[in-house]
């Protein structure tokens, strides 16, 4: 995992320099190599598949919610109900909301974005996101894309916790997150028609969320958030045509660690409180 000798490529250049070097002698870059973990790190982002990776945990998580309350997925109260867990396993999994944050539980705010409560909620984000966080990836890169999927995620949550502080979970702010990069994208790059077309889609969303469909509830001010979020993220990053900086890296698999992070802490809260009873 650190390589301490050799040459690598300079993530900004492109160019063989020395692994240690402090500054790239082409184009001055600092730490090129990334203090030995820049190969690594590399090879690993080549081989990540971000949609599918961020997809597949939400699908797995949604799972094991059910699974930690079977009964609760037939016990409708309407259509969007079906296959639903139960407030109690999603709370375990790590729910977001003001009774989360004033116990302290700040990780909630990155565990509630890759759950969902029905499996209508799951498709509709998920099929969003199939659709749409690939062509984020392409246009700013796996790194920023995934870094743009969870700030604007977890700022759409708190924005909820301070508008409401209701229980909440879900993607969407992600999802809203997503659509304000490629708006960023289309500005910056003057692509006046796509901007105007993506406008156009959020503002449906945005306005749909304040219409209930069968008793579903719809956070909107996760949207809002997450809208927020996710555009002010994309202003700050470079397009894929420019390799990610030390930042950009560090932010990136950071924001990696906080997530996988959180679960973790979420479970060894859990445990922590049903051992201490």
């Amino acid at each position: 995992m650190n390589q301490r000798t050799g040459a690598v490529l300079c993530p900004n250049c492109r160019k063989l320099v020395g692994v240690n070097e402090p500054v790239c002698p082409f184009c001055g870059f600092k730490a090129p190599g990334l203090f030995g973990f820049g190969p690594a790190l590399q090879r690993l982002a080549r081989q990540l598949d971000l949609p599918k990776l961020v997809i597949g945990g939400c699908v797995a998580l949604y799972v094991v919610s059910l699974l930690l309350d079977p009964s609760a997925a037939f016990r409708m109260q309407g259509m969007f109900d079906f296959l639903s867990p139960s407030n109690g396993a999603l709370a375990v999994l790590g729910m977001t909301g003001r009774f989360a944050t004033d116990q302290g539980r700040w990780w909630t705010l990155l565990t509630s974005v890759f759950l969902h409560g029905s499996l209508l909620h799951l498709l509709f984000n998920m099929a969003i996101t199939s659709r749409f966080l690939p062509e984020v990836v392409e246009l700013y890169g796996g790194a920023r894309a995934w870094t743009i999927y969870v700030v604007a995620g977890v700022v759409g949550f708190v924005l909820s916790n301070l508008a409401t502080g209701a229980p909440t979970i879900g993607a969407s702010g992600s999802v809203f997150g997503l659509f304000a990069s490629l708006i960023v994208f289309g500005r910056r790059t003057h692509q006046h028609v796509m901007t105007q077309q993506l406008w156009t889609m959020a503002a449906v969303m945005f306005l749909a969320g304040f219409i209930s469909f069968g008793g579903m509830n719809v956070n909107v001010w996760a949207h809002a958030g997450g809208f927020a979020g996710g555009f002010v993220a994309a202003e700050a990053m470079k397009f894929s045509n420019e390799r990610p900086g030390v930042g950009a890296l560090v932010v990136s698999w950071g924001l990696m660690v906080a997530v996988v992070g959180a679960f973790a802490v979420q479970i060894a809260f859990i445990f922590h409180l049903f051992l201490g009873r």
